[in-house]
């Protein structure tokens, strides 16, 4: 596992969007395993802190991170500083009643995830959410510090990957919860149509999503990853200069404006695509403006019907329509 960092100042990263639906789909899926089982799935305190390595990363953190966001402790028996921050951290886990997991890793055994982490020294924290990386701090940090950085964490994991957290109940026996992340009957061709956007296979990822939606219509990471997949399909072979150009020398051509609205969101320019649709909207009548109108709604699903630029570029679109 090559961990990815995950920003967290909103722009839009279209791997990011896709894992958050990703997360919140297989949480819900879990909740509803867990429920039809007759469970809670409620944890321990004693299960809101775990010693992890290479064998089980896979399962205690990678598939964990789907649930709940883990905070992962690298430190090592020697490490006087990790002697400090350990217990902070582990107290900390326990008074966030499950909002977050702790995974302390022995760095002295785990050579390997050490690396793949690039941890330069010790002690050192990063989390996983959703199945990316992403780096908190180094050193013993001041315990203040150490509370902003985790409530911003446990923040964007709720609101961007609909990440609520462990139930945690004081009486029940520790690890008499399971872990594991159910399968679900879409996972092969959804595992397929990632690889191939990740392998630039876009025609194949379109085909693999829309299998699965003409099975489940509603599937939401389906939807999520053919809206992604037809927006790079669009982009590809553009000549972004020459898009730009024509959307600025010709503010009434609907189709220019599409486009560049397209490489927009692709860049991350978020608010600048929603603007110029709007602005088109509200240029342009009948056919044109329904034109319009059905590609900004295509570029709301790929960022997220809970952000809030869609949010409030939603509430612009309905000023302009009426």
């Amino acid at each position: 596992m090559q961990p990815r960092n995950m920003s967290m100042s909103g722009v839009v990263d279209l791997a990011a969007v896709k894992a958050a639906q990703e997360a919140k789909a297989k949480a819900e899926q879990t909740r509803a395993e867990a429920a039809r089982q007759g469970g809670t799935g409620a944890v321990s305190p004693a299960d809101l802190v775990i010693d992890v390595d290479e064998a089980g990363f896979e399962r205690d953190v990678l598939q964990r991170s789907a649930e709940v966001p883990v905070v992962i402790d690298f430190w090592a028996e020697w490490c006087q500083p990790c002697k400090q921050l350990s217990p902070v951290l582990e107290r900390l886990a326990v008074e966030y009643n499950g909002r977050f997991l702790l995974a302390k890793i022995d760095v002295d055994a785990n050579q390997m995830l050490m690396q793949q982490f690039g941890v330069q020294g010790i002690p050192a924290v990063f989390a996983v959410v959703a199945g990316q990386a992403l780096p908190l701090f180094q050193g013993a940090a001041a315990e203040d510090q150490i509370r902003q950085t985790l409530d911003q964490l446990v923040q964007v994991a709720e609101e961007r990957f609909g990440l609520t957290g462990l139930t945690v109940d004081p009486d029940a026996e520790p690890g008499g919860a399971t872990a594991a992340v159910t399968e679900g009957p879409y996972d092969a061709t959804l595992n397929a149509a990632a690889e191939a956007l990740d392998a630039g296979d876009l025609d194949g990822a379109v085909r693999a999503y829309r299998n699965v939606l003409a099975d489940d219509p509603a599937h939401p990471e389906a939807k999520l990853g053919l809206s992604q997949a037809e927006l790079l399909q669009r982009v590809q072979g553009l000549d972004p200069q020459k898009v730009r150009r024509e959307a600025a020398e010709k503010p009434a051509d609907v189709d220019a404006q599409i486009a560049a609205a397209d490489l927009d969101l692709v860049g991350g320019h978020v608010e600048d695509a929603f603007g110029r649709l709007i602005e088109t909207v509200r240029r342009t009548a009948g056919d044109d403006r329904d034109a319009v109108r059905r590609r900004l709604l295509e570029l709301f699903e790929v960022v997220g019907p809970e952000d809030p630029r869609v949010v409030g570029a939603r509430r612009a679109l309905a000023r302009a329509l009426f």
